[in-house]
């Protein structure tokens, strides 16, 4: 396995320069960063951690002081909530909507991937509509696939918290069992889950936001900044979401690596399972899908269901800025 501080100092070199597209020349006539630290968020979920790989290319853009912000739990929410603490990250897009309803200053400023939920369910249920009146369970990753999920039930017409019975399961190997045993009706997976229950051959896909249309058009990740962050550093802020869309670009161009200083930087990460996802998930595909369709989406969603007290036209106007997004696609030829 390769180094990870020579694998940082490679990828910074050869990443930056070489698959971003343009040379070192071109990056230092640019304006430095206002400042040179930055705060990224602490991952859990998998498919979240091109975070880890964009830590070598900020250092690329200028910045030398990284670090990387643990989540605080928001109080009095309806759903466990985290304020993610971090100048720039990749978060659920239904995630940041919320945070951006409850007054939390973040500002959506690219999509970062579409997929990586996917729907488990015991024999006899087919589709997200066999779920009504059913036990769906989550782990313990966060709100974030809970939530996700509520937008694709009330997009077919089920209402989440009527028609569903959640219960929260963190051992997968419980998981497992309960789908064996048709004691729960469907389990909603985010990486690694859906690679381990392949790989044991437990229950089967009824939607995988991967490839099933409509969801499959609709980024499920996006990239989100501070929105102080942003008004304060323009130009690291361009830098900044460069670094994480070039990383998630890496991950699809050469996973194997990425996978080595993902895994160097958080070593309880099994790096068969990571490799399986970074091959499985669309990480170009910020380059194609609109991030402001994925936005209406979600809040029309979740302002159908009362998750959200914004107008979904007004929350998109004030919560998003794509400015940065739509040179870099100029740029790097999207």
């Amino acid at each position: 396995m390769i180094c990870r501080r020579k694998f940082v100092k490679d990828m910074a070199l050869a990443g930056a320069a070489g698959v971003l597209g343009i040379g070192r020349d071109a990056l230092a006539a640019e304006p430095p960063p206002e400042t040179r630290r930055i705060r990224l968020p602490v991952i859990g979920a998998y498919c979240l951690t091109p975070v880890y790989v964009a830590e070598a290319l900020l250092r690329a853009e200028g910045f030398d002081d990284i670090q990387f912000a643990a989540p605080k739990p928001i109080p009095n929410v309806k759903f466990p909530l985290s304020d993610p603490g971090a100048d720039i990250g990749i978060n659920f897009a239904p995630i940041s909507l919320l945070l951006i309803d409850s007054g939390y200053p973040y500002v959506i400023l690219a999509g970062a991937h579409a997929g990586c939920i996917e729907v488990f369910a015991a024999q006899g249920i087919r589709a997200l509509r066999d779920l009504k009146g059913k036990v769906v369970v989550v782990s313990g990753l966060g709100s974030g696939p809970r939530i996700l999920l509520s937008t694709l039930l009330a997009y077919v017409g089920i209402h989440p918290e009527r028609d569903i019975e959640w219960r929260e399961e963190r051992r997968l190997d419980e998981v497992a069992r309960l789908l064996g045993a048709e004691k729960i009706g469907a389990f909603v997976g985010i990486p690694p889950e859906p690679q381990v229950l392949r790989e044991r051959k437990v229950g089967h896909v009824i939607l995988n936001t991967t490839t099933d249309r409509p969801w499959s058009q609709y980024f499920c990740c996006i990239v989100q900044a501070n929105r102080e962050f942003v008004r304060g550093h323009p130009v690291a802020t361009r830098r900044a979401l460069r670094a994480m869309l070039k990383a998630a670009d890496l991950c699809a161009a050469e996973p194997e690596r990425s996978v080595q200083v993902v895994v160097g930087r958080r070593p309880e990460i099994r790096a068969e399972h990571l490799l399986q996802m970074m091959k499985e998930l669309p990480y170009r595909s910020w380059r194609q899908l609109s991030a402001e369709d994925s936005a209406r989406f979600y809040a029309l969603r979740l302002h159908e269901l009362g998750m959200i007290k914004s107008d979904p036209k007004k929350l998109i106007a004030q919560g998003m800025d794509l400015r940065f997004v739509n040179q870099l696609k100029r740029e790097l030829k999207a």
